[in-house]
């Protein structure tokens, strides 16, 4: 019996020590932190993000975290150790040792997410059996190799490779599928935009010119294939560099013209004169005699009067948005009732979400017309009491350019998988169609006249091709005094091109300008001009004074210039790649060229002599 109980107590303090061993062995490792193994993750491989013609915008690549492992380091020399660490990679001297010493883990990070070139130095230095204690950890980590361009489309990752705006963050899942470590490395699909990198390029050179020149808050430029709905390009100044987002503030990441909502204006008269035609209230041959303000006698004791730019006399839809005239959008908004004036509003998609793949899109703000006033008509007719977004209003004057019929704009244009194949496409998607034919070329025809000399978008006319345009200067309400500020506006433009047969859609907006003028005709007019006219040039549309091919069943095909060098150099400046890939072929001429994009630098200058054998080299961006 005693031998029996002996036995028990015997396993009792077995199994007693055996479980204070596990307790303490528990708690020593949960001190001490994951070892320098444990510590990796199963490698994932984020998949690309790029442009429409595969130019990447998004990679991934190796980077290196440095980290601290204590129980290797050597205890009489590791704060000279960690010293030089500091000096290697120059960071602040003492961070490291203080880091260590503060830190209760065995285990911890002295830097982490550096490029190769950084880490080097420390590889060098661990080879020649320096530094013990001190790991140098590979990972994968996202490189932006064309930095700002089109930085709030592509978005950014956080230091863990997961995405936090933009595409990024949308397309998280197919970018980066969840790791397998039993098929060790897992690659991503790589997402295709509708981009251009080209026009995106051209576009945020403009539109930072005209940020800068007007000392304006911020600039939104949006240019969509009228056809299919593709956004070519995405511009919305101030921008940043998604390889160190840090380094600039919140307000820079903002996607202003997804999210930014704002009363568009006199450049809103398209959608109202156009929604008011397809009602039935008007037409083409309508007329209103414009006295230089719009009224409406509601009682005896009220009438509402809203000013006008000036006195236009009999107007018709035309002269309503040539001379961008108020009087007359009020009086054409009292031919249909405030439902079905609201109705057709929401049929162009203001007061709705685009349907834009980026995070948080901004559906803007349009009443049900059961809570309008008896001025809420008229006003809206001219651009006020509602709220748009900028990707709203190039969506909208897209169902102008595509014959009525409202498409979802595309910012992806399909999902690969890391061996080429498709894993998804994303369509042309018509949500509806919300103009005749015949109207919009009615439409489209007197938005031309408004490019016209006395139409207030005369500075974006383009003397060989025909552009559909119009211009708004909206006041922005003072959140102070909640009334309409006297010093903060918005100037707008949109631009539809060629008006025949419109196959571009442009939408600009500059807002809280602070140069000599807040007029839209003035300052934004110019810029869709400017723009305009780069995307002639780099989609080679045709021109009246371009020589043409036709054929039956086909419109009108541009014969491409080629690049000619003959006795002396010619200014190659502005010159895309593809025109000058034919002087590679020039067996006379040793030519070099350098970069994609346009000519930014040329040697020999311009007017040089040139003889067989001249080296020409060509840099381009």
């Amino acid at each position: 019996m005693e031998r029996r109980h002996l036995r028990y107590w015997t396993a009792i303090a077995l199994l007693a020590a055996f479980a204070a061993f596990v307790t303490a062995r528990y708690a020593r490792l949960a001190s001490e932190g994951p070892s320098p193994a444990s510590a990796r993750p199963s490698e994932v491989v984020r998949g690309s993000i790029l442009d429409r013609n595969g130019r990447p915008l998004a990679v991934d690549t190796n980077l290196y975290n440095i980290a601290v492992w204590r129980p290797e380091l050597e205890k009489d020399t590791w704060t000279e150790d960690a010293a030089e660490l500091e000096r290697l990679l120059d960071l602040e001297p003492g961070s490291v040792r203080r880091a260590v010493e503060s830190s209760r883990s065995d285990f911890l990070y002295a830097v982490k997410r550096i490029p190769a070139s950084r880490a080097q130095a420390v590889q060098e230095r661990k080879r020649n059996g320096g530094l013990s204690g001190f790991v140098v950890e590979k990972v994968h980590g996202r490189l932006y190799p064309e930095r700002n361009l089109a930085s709030h489309v592509v978005g950014f990752v956080g230091t863990d490779n997961y995405g936090l705006a933009g595409i990024e963050a949308r397309y998280e899942k197919e970018l980066s599928p969840p790791a397998d470590p039993g098929k060790g490395v897992v690659y991503g699909n790589q997402v295709i935009l509708t981009l251009d990198a080209d026009a995106q390029y051209l576009l945020e050179g403009i539109a930072r010119k005209a940020w800068q020149d007007n000392g304006a808050e911020a600039v939104m430029l949006l240019a969509q294939r009228a056809s299919t709905g593709e956004i070519l390009a995405y511009v919305s100044l101030p921008d940043f560099d998604p390889n160190d987002f840090l380094a600039y503030p919140e307000t820079a990441w903002s996607d202003r013209p997804a999210l930014y909502a704002y009363e568009p204006g006199s450049v809103f008269k398209v959608f109202s004169m156009a929604g008011l035609m397809e009602l039935g209230g008007i037409d083409e041959r309508s007329v209103f005699v414009c006295d230089g303000a719009y009224e409406k006698v509601v009682s005896p004791e009220e009438t509402i009067r809203i000013r006008c730019l000036g006195t236009h006399g009999r107007v018709t839809v035309k002269e309503i948005l040539e001379y961008s005239c108020n009087d007359g959008a009020g009086q054409a908004s009292d031919t249909v009732s405030s439902l079905d004036f609201y109705d057709i509003l929401r049929e162009f998609g203001f007061g709705l979400r685009t349907g834009l793949p980026l995070p948080g899109e901004s559906p803007g703000s349009l009443r049900e017309s059961k809570t309008w006033s008896l001025r809420s008509k008229p006003t809206i007719a001219m651009g006020q009491e509602l709220l748009v977004t900028a990707a709203q209003m190039t969506a909208a004057a897209g169902a102008l350019a595509n014959g009525g019929i409202l498409l979802k704009p595309r910012l992806v244009s399909r999902v690969l998988a890391p061996d080429g194949s498709t894993v998804s496409e994303e369509p042309i998607q018509p949500v509806r169609r919300v103009l005749s034919p015949e109207n919009t070329r009615k439409i489209l025809a007197a938005m031309e006249a408004a490019a016209g000399e006395a139409g207030t978008g005369r500075r974006a006319a383009i003397s060989d091709v025909r552009l559909a345009v119009k211009t708004g200067t909206a006041q922005m309400i003072d959140p102070g005094t909640g009334r309409y500020s006297d010093k903060d506006f918005i100037a707008s433009c949109v631009g539809i091109f060629p008006a025949d047969e419109p196959e571009i859609v442009l939408y600009l907006a500059i807002v809280k300008p602070r140069g000599e003028s807040t007029y839209g005709g003035r300052i934004a007019a110019p810029v869709i001009r400017e723009a305009a006219e780069s995307l002639i040039t780099l989609y080679g549309l045709a021109r009246g004074s371009t020589p043409t091919l036709t054929h039956p069943g086909r419109v009108v095909l541009p014969r491409p210039g080629i690049v000619q060098v003959g006795q002396t150099m010619p200014d190659l400046s502005g010159t895309p790649k593809r025109l000058l890939l034919p002087l590679l072929s020039r067996e006379d001429l040793e030519v070099t060229i350098e970069g994609d994009g346009y000519v930014v630098s040329q040697d020999p200058p311009p007017g040089s002599p040139v003889s067989p054998g001249t080296k020409i080299r060509l840099v381009l961006e």
